[in-house]
């Protein structure tokens, strides 16, 4: 089969919200899914995409890849949760980003990371990626937590994606690590903001056109952290550039179905990547 089946779950939220509730929402929303062959959810979901002051205290701690053990612990009820629904609904579940607590501090000091899951339909962690850009220049995720330095691709279905985070979407050399790497599919959760919601959209028809690949681009909605009004526009792309689905402002599933054929019949009938020097 060429072809996979996607769902974004473009997850709104408040802060009156607490996180255990909204993580039991979230593994309903990923259940209802069953029968697809990927589900994507946003970055920071769990924690609050530009809730900093909470990080520290909603940190979860990671797993190494493999089966997920039950245990009950608080800082593991993300990963346990998502490992759970992507079981029941037997799906290819990338559950967003969450802030990991790790046991060692990174370069600059700090044991806090943003980082990205991606679970089997067994609902083993197959694979994590600590987001390689932050947000914030001097503040904010900069300032609080550590940057990721590996390029994450893994396979999905017939696609090899590469996993990237919001703000690693404005660095479009990045991707084209990515490409070389052997990826053919992006897939990039976010919090994206309200007022830059333009900016959202147009780069990620760019890195689909320039890299003739197919991009799963789950947003978020909501307001969070008092004023951050987020921008939703979770969209799916074909390798062509064109938008197959795209959400609105609010809560939102999305489904279209990506062709690996298709992305192979793009490259080679327009074949821009081999005029590369």
């Amino acid at each position: 089969m060429s072809e996979l089946s996607v769902s974004v779950i473009q997850v709104s939220y408040g802060d009156d919200e607490p996180m255990a509730d909204r993580i039991e929402r979230v593994a309903a929303l990923v259940r209802a899914e069953k029968g697809q062959d990927l589900v994507v959810l946003p970055e920071l979901w769990p924690v609050g995409g530009f809730d900093v002051k909470h990080w520290d205290e909603r940190a979860q701690v990671l797993p190494a890849p493999g089966p997920v053990e039950a245990t009950g612990a608080a800082d593991r009820a993300v990963v346990e949760a998502m490992s759970a629904a992507a079981r029941d609904a037997g799906v290819t579940l990338h559950a967003g980003s969450t802030v990991e607590r790790s046991a060692q501090p990174g370069p600059e000091g700090k044991n806090l990371w943003n980082s990205a899951m991606l679970f089997a339909p067994s609902g083993d962690l197959v694979a994590t990626y600590r987001k390689v850009y932050r947000f914030g220049f001097d503040s904010g995720e900069a300032r609080t937590i550590e940057a990721g330095n590996e390029l994450v691709t893994a396979p999905i279905g017939p696609f090899t994606a590469h996993l990237a985070t919001c703000f690693d979407l404005r660095f479009p050399e990045y991707f084209r690590e990515g490409l070389d790497a052997g990826a053919d599919l992006l897939v990039i959760p976010a919090a994206w903001p309200m007022p830059r919601r333009e900016h959202w959209r147009a780069l990620l028809r760019a890195r689909a056109i320039e890299n003739q690949m197919p991009v799963v681009a789950c947003n978020t909605a909501g307001t969070h952290a008092g004023d951050h009004e987020m921008g939703g526009a979770s969209t799916i792309i074909d390798a062509n550039g064109s938008v197959l689905a795209e959400a609105g402002s609010g809560q939102e599933v999305l489904r279209a179905v990506i062709d690996a054929e298709h992305t192979a019949r793009q490259r080679k009938d327009f074949p821009v990547l081999a005029a590369r020097r």
